[in-house]
């Protein structure tokens, strides 16, 4: 990786710039809903959007308030619904490296969507690949 774009990247790090490039609540919101619209749309998802409840609204809300907290903006989901710990939040769905990729597939998708700038979309897809991999609990 060149000096320049670790030094953006290291930027992203900063206080609550995840957040705001993001575009704050609003925009945690609107990837949240495009990261579902992609799992009921793409043929991989289908197994993984069969893991969660028919009505997704309250998915999409909860995953969009988690996004606020997770790119170090307000902790609005746990302010709702309290702490989460996401592994054991996962622990009854069963995750193998199938249902992680497609769930990466599904953000990645999800992440073209959005005017964010390319480095901070690469910078936020391995973010998400961490929680993905500690969600996995099959082989």
């Amino acid at each position: 990786m060149s000096e320049e774009l670790e030094q953006i990247q290291a930027s992203y790090r900063e206080g609550d710039t995840q957040f705001q490039l993001a575009g704050g609540e609003a925009g945690c919101m609107k990837l949240s809903n495009d990261f579902y619209d992609q799992m009921e749309i793409l043929p991989e998802a289908k197994h993984i959007l069969s893991l969660h409840p028919a009505d997704l609204t309250e998915s999409r809300k909860k995953f969009g308030l988690f996004l606020c907290g997770y790119l170090n903006g307000p902790e609005r989901y746990e302010q709702e619904y309290g702490p989460i710990q996401l592994a054991p939040a996962h622990s009854h769905i069963p995750i193998g490296t199938d249902e992680k990729e497609a769930w990466l597939l599904c953000m990645k998708k999800a992440l073209e969507l959005q005017t964010y700038p390319e480095t901070f979309k690469n910078f936020l897809m391995k973010r998400f690949a961490i929680p993905a991999e500690r969600c996995r609990n099959r082989p």
